[in-house]
């Protein structure tokens, strides 16, 4: 697959697959910057409010833009097919600097943000002005992914990390600005986030472009070169997010409905953030599948199966014994019958955590063989499904707390693998 002469072995897959691993790990890091920033202000509990809901509008607008890395090293060969990406990547650009404009500049915002979300006048001006300046993030993403796809494809992985490493300092520099002048609005936040958006582009800009250069202007076994072939891979993947990605909210909603509504929602939110982190250095097995499945399936294989059971075994260090007591009470600050629903709640997404490497490992495969159109019906029948779970569960059992949503997310990703997995040989057989 690979451009080197170098010959692909567990070694390099390490070496392609952890800096991938640390770079989600310190975008986690870049997001305490900000809150810490904030959370200084003469009034944080407003100000985090607006930034909070601002952020949950974002990870709609912005899965677009993120989702043009995925389709960036399944595609890209030549300049040829890069540019064809590229001219679908302007599109997406367009359209996420419309969408914000709109929440920023028309009454649109008041009517998500006031009528939809709910929030008091004070938390929705917060959350508007924050779109002053997020309106441009999606953007600045999307150059950032597009960009990395091409620096993924190359195996040249160590620049995702030098790319946060430059972007995480340009945020702490500029969050000890507003610090001493003083933090008064929410859109300080987005302003440190977007500053260090387009840092990371542009390191991710600038080594893409001298790997493009070493690229041949048309590959014999590259068939991509129309914008429409790119579309046929990309749209699949976007009308699925758009789809699943509403269903957090959904769920967030039918948990505040159960008998401790206010402790349902947080021990899941909380539990949810513990379960990400832990899943977090373990988000790329679908690259590894993606580039290499086709030339070394034996060692994509391996691969898997050797790192496939450690978030697992995470979860299990910090579900089931007392270090998770000790994580949510003392580097989280969780207490009382807060901590034990988030302990029950974490325990739901064991499930979870342990199908998560394998369904990633598969989504690549799919994605090797230009299949996206099987994840699409698979995540859809994930959302479908947890939607009856939460619901029958929120009824059944309603003094659950948050462990509903968990278990409801875990049935969910259990039925997307088995259904996906259906879906792939199906397809393969009537294909032999």
């Amino acid at each position: 697959m690979t451009t080197s002469n170098e010959p692909v072995t567990l070694r390099r897959l390490f070496m392609f697959f952890i800096p991938m691993g640390i770079s989600v790990l310190l975008i986690n890091l870049s997001h305490v910057i900000i809150n810490g920033t904030l959370a200084r202000s003469s009034n944080p509990e407003i100000i985090l409010a607006g930034y909070a809901l601002a952020m949950s509008l974002l990870i709609v607008t912005e899965k677009p833009a993120i989702l043009l890395r995925l389709t960036c090293s399944a595609l890209v060969r030549d300049r040829t097919s890069f540019r064809a990406v590229r001219r679908v990547a302007v599109y997406v650009f367009g359209a996420s600097l419309a969408f914000g404009g709109l929440i920023a500049y028309t009454p649109v915002g008041h009517w998500i943000f006031g009528g939809a979300y709910g929030a008091d006048p004070t938390v929705e001006r917060e959350a508007i002005q924050v779109y002053y300046a997020l309106m441009f993030l999606s953007v600045f993403s999307g150059i950032r992914c597009l960009y990395q796809g091409v620096i993924i494809y190359q195996m040249k992985t160590r620049w995702l990390t030098i790319a946060m490493v430059f972007r995480l300092s340009a945020m702490f520099v500029l969050s000890q600005y507003f610090l001493h002048v003083g933090v008064t609005s929410a859109l300080q936040g987005s302003i440190i986030f977007v500053f260090g958006m387009v840092i990371e582009a542009t390191v991710s800009w600038i080594e893409s472009s001298k790997l493009l250069k070493k690229m041949p202007e048309k590959a014999n076994e590259c068939e991509i070169t129309k914008p429409k072939q790119v579309m046929a891979f990309y749209n699949p993947l976007l009308y699925s997010s758009l789809i699943v990605v509403w269903i957090l909210p959904i769920m967030n909603a039918l948990l505040g409905t159960t008998e401790r509504g206010t402790l349902a929602v947080a021990s899941f939110a909380v539990a949810g953030s513990l379960m990400n982190l832990i899943l977090g250095f373990f988000t790329y097995f679908h690259q590894i599948a993606l580039l290499f499945v086709k030339s070394h399936p034996a060692l994509v294989r391996k691969f898997t199966l050797m790192l496939g059971f450690i978030p697992p075994f995470l979860m299990i260090l910090l579900a089931f014994t007392p270090i998770g007591a000790w994580m949510f009470s003392h580097v989280l600050g969780v207490k009382g019958e807060l901590l034990e629903a988030c302990i029950h709640a974490l325990r739901g997404f064991f499930p979870f955590v342990l199908i998560f490497p394998w369904l990633d490992t598969l989504n690549g495969i799919i994605m090797a063989h230009g299949e996206t159109k099987l994840m699409f019906r698979s995540q859809i029948c994930n959302a479908v499904v947890t939607g009856i779970i939460i619901v029958l569960l929120t009824l059944l059992l309603p003094s659950w707390s948050g462990v509903l949503g968990s278990l409801a997310q875990s049935g969910g990703l259990f039925v997307e693998l088995f259904f996906l997995i259906w879906l792939f040989r199906r397809g393969h057989r009537t294909d032999h």
